[in-house]
């Protein structure tokens, strides 16, 4: 690896080191190029389309795995399935994400498919972060989806991070969850120039008890646009949250669509949306300490972004 790929590593994963602490698979330009097993945990590569899977065994505790993607090839169309199998009462963090880096007039793009089958009582903590980089005119494309199936007494929470330099993403994630299972997703998105983001979240709350929290927070800067989209199904005695906050600046827009099907009694669901400018107050606020009003739009920003 060069320079490049090493400080995309960094970007999208934290310091090397961690990466290396425990099992990894990392990805170049759509190959493997290092990859590290352990004990508990099996990575294998699929034989019929371009992928791998994580087998994690049953009662593994407090183990990392790493699976970060780093694409420095302009005009490279890259795509990769990768299935979880976690055993029961196992609990591991799984830390993925992809970094592109761009110089070129092609596009480069990444299509991540992951799939998570959470046997009875398993826990998985799941970061993903995407960035882009680069002086070329190509574009830097990415679009994961993440399919979720929780078996009973599982739980499953989600960290997507999205801050800069991708010009172009959809995000989508479908979850099933049975009885005493629970699914919790927090998303932090910033675009900015002419970017587009779009989100759509489908959950199925299939087991009494199941439950789920959905938590979006998003900046939209200059002339770029999201979306977001949800949609979540109570089909038994259940409950669910769904958060959506965005802040708009200069010509950005924002469109928040919920979606929630309560098919019995017993299920609980709820929805917010709130989609506005920075608040003046708060800017009046800094700027009486010694901020300039960018200085002060940053820091709010980026507390709000936290």
């Amino acid at each position: 690896m060069d320079n490049i790929d090493e400080e995309l590593l960094k970007e999208i994963s934290n310091e090397l080191g961690e990466i290396r602490n425990g099992a990894y698979n990392i990805r170049k330009n759509g190959e493997g190029i290092e990859r590290k097993i352990t004990e508990n945990i099996n990575i294998v590569t699929k034989k019929d389309k371009s992928g791998i899977d994580i087998i994690v065994k049953e009662n593994t505790k407090f183990e990392f795995v790493h699976i970060p993607v780093i694409i420095t090839e302009s005009g490279l169309k890259d795509i990769v399935y990768n299935d979880f199998y976690i055993g029961k009462n196992a609990n591991v963090v799984i830390v993925a994400g992809c970094g592109i880096h761009n110089d070129h007039h092609k596009d480069s793009t990444h299509n991540g498919i992951h799939r998570f089958f959470l046997e009875e009582g398993a826990k998985v903590k799941y970061i993903e972060k995407h960035y882009g980089e680069g002086n070329g005119d190509g574009k830097r494309i990415l679009n994961p989806i993440t399919e979720v199936e929780l078996k009973d007494g599982a739980n499953m929470e989600m960290e997507t991070v999205q801050i800069k330099g991708v010009d172009s993403t959809i995000r989508e994630t479908k979850a099933k969850l049975a009885c005493n299972t629970n699914l919790t997703i927090s998303e932090k998105i910033m675009t900015h120039g002419n970017q587009f983001a779009k989100t759509e979240f489908y959950v199925e709350l299939n087991g009494e008890k199941s439950s789920t929290h959905v938590t979006s927070r998003s900046v939209a800067q200059d002339k770029s646009k999201q979306e977001f989209i949800s949609k979540i199904l109570g089909n038994t005695k259940c409950y669910a949250h769904i958060e959506c906050d965005a802040i708009i600046k200069d010509q950005g827009k924002v469109v928040a669509i919920p979606e929630i099907d309560a098919n019995n009694v017993d299920a609980n669901l709820i929805h917010e949306a709130a989609i506005g400018k920075i608040a003046g107050e708060q800017l009046t606020k800094l700027m009486t300490i010694g901020l300039t009003e960018k200085e002060a739009e940053e820091q709010i920003i980026n507390g709000f972004l936290r």
